[in-house]
Formats: structure tokens, C-alpha cells, sequence
């Protein structure tokens, strides 16, 4: 099996990289709805990650706003995919080396073989303080969004900016 990084790694990772992040540790978070109890004592917009599978096999990460609704239905028109469903826990820790609740970009760091196309909420961008997990459920990491965009890049991954209100898809390099 693959050695993939721990938040320990990540965040020493993201210093290397000249970037500056605040991370807060709490008890485990499985939903959206747990996390919505941190409000007020982290900065920043709170975000999702969905890690998906379309029928051609292609991988999916998408990172929205915690509210936003991110349609499946309408989203492969978005962003060019094939019909999209949630991809199997046993995939993810295999391919992102996270569990269900840990889904993150931070876990880009861990598509050494870069099977994971990234799809970004643009609104979600033009917020400054981002927030997700360290690759574990018990830790909130603050980043500035042209951050997260230079993490990504890092990574070895183009990211697509969209607007769910129906933008088109459009590869940030």
C-alpha cells in the first residue's frame, strides 16, 4: 500500500511551500451539519469536498461552499463528465488516502498519479479564508483561496473554476 501523508505531513508541506494556514483541532466531524457547530470560532467560509466517479471512470473532486447545492444531475454538463455518483470509501482511501468525512482538496497531496480531476465553486473562490480538513475529521484548516489554488498547482493539478449557477468549467493555470 502507498504511504500517504498525515496532517502533520500536509501541514509542514503547505509551510514548505511558503503558505501560511491556521488549523484548529476539534472532535471528530462526519457532516456538514456537525460542522456548522464551529461557526463563530473559526474565520472563513466553510466548504464541502465531494469525491465522485462518472461512468466513464473518470474521478471527480468538487469543493463547494457548504450551502451550495451542487446539482449531479446538472453538473457533468458543467464540467464536460459523464453521469456522476458518489465514489466507493474503499476508492477514496485508495486514490486520496482519506475516509468519508475527511474528503478534502488538501488530499490532492496524495494523487501521486493524478487521477483526480478538481472542480472549484467560483464563488467559493472569491471568498479570502477558506476552510477544510487536514485530511482528518478532527481539524479545521484556514487557507486563503489564491493559496488553496497554489497548493493545488503544487499538487500537479489544473483546477476548473465553475459557477453551479451555470458557468462554464474553466481550467485556472
Amino acid at each position: 500500500m502507498t504511504a500517504f501523508f498525515t496532517p502533520e505531513d500536509l501541514l509542514a508541506h503547505l509551510a514548505r511551500l511558503g503558505i501560511t494556514t491556521e488549523t484548529v483541532r476539534h472532535d471528530p466531524l462526519f457532516t456538514v451539519e456537525e460542522s456548522r457547530r464551529l461557526r463563530g470560532t473559526i474565520p472563513g467560509t466553510h466548504c464541502k469536498s465531494l469525491f465522485l466517479k462518472d461512468k466513464k471512470g473518470q474521478l471527480w473532486l468538487v469543493v463547494a461552499e457548504e450551502e451550495r447545492d451542487v446539482d449531479l444531475k446538472r453538473l457533468p454538463a458543467l464540467i464536460g463528465a459523464a453521469k456522476l455518483s458518489f465514489g466507493k470509501p474503499e476508492l477514496l482511501l485508495q486514490v486520496l488516502g482519506v475516509t468519508p468525512g475527511s474528503v478534502t482538496p488538501f488530499a490532492l497531496i496524495n494523487d501521486k498519479e493524478n487521477q483526480v480531476k478538481v472542480v472549484l465553486d467560483a464563488e467559493m473562490m472569491e471568498e479570502p479564508l477558506l476552510n477544510y480538513h487536514p485530511l482528518t475529521n478532527e481539524a479545521t484548516t484556514t487557507i486563503r483561496s489564491t493559496d488553496l489554488l497554489r497548493f493545488i498547482a503544487a499538487c500537479g493539478h489544473e483546477p476548473y473554476i465553475v459557477s453551479f449557477d451555470g458557468g462554464e468549467a474553466a481550467p485556472q493555470g
